[in-house]
């Protein structure tokens, strides 16, 4: 089993900047895949940006090319978002999620966080 905390997001003006971390316990970290997905109210939850064992592949969503980035630190067992310029339809509940697969992490991953909110002003 591969536990996921996710800490950070909060309330930001549009245009403004926010981290999230999510930090994993229970296995060995370099062997997942990590994303990051959102849902927000009313709509099913989306992929956003997913990052492989090495940290050198990256996905993104097309909604935030250019403004979020994903990054890891296995030695700390933490994977990042960064999120730049936010926009009121950024605001979501974002969750961490985990798989060994780094095809399957950005469809039906087997280990979620409990999810952080976001939630950008305009």
């Amino acid at each position: 089993q591969v536990q996921l905390v996710e800490s950070g997001g909060g309330l930001v003006q549009a245009g403004g900047s926010l981290g999230l971390a999510c930090t994993a316990t229970g296995r060995t970290f370099s062997n997942y895949a990590m994303a990051w997905f959102r849902q927000a109210p009313g709509k099913e939850r989306e992929f956003v940006t997913s990052i492989a064992y090495n940290g050198h592949t990256k996905y993104y969503a097309d909604s935030v090319k250019g403004r979020f980035t994903i990054s890891r630190d296995n030695a700390r067992s933490t994977v990042y978002l960064q999120m730049n310029n936010l926009q009121p339809e950024d605001t979501a509940v974002y969750y961490c999620a985990a798989d060994d697969n780094v095809l399957q992490v950005r469809t039906t991953p087997d280990y979620w966080g409990q999810g952080t909110q976001v939630s950008v002003s305009s």
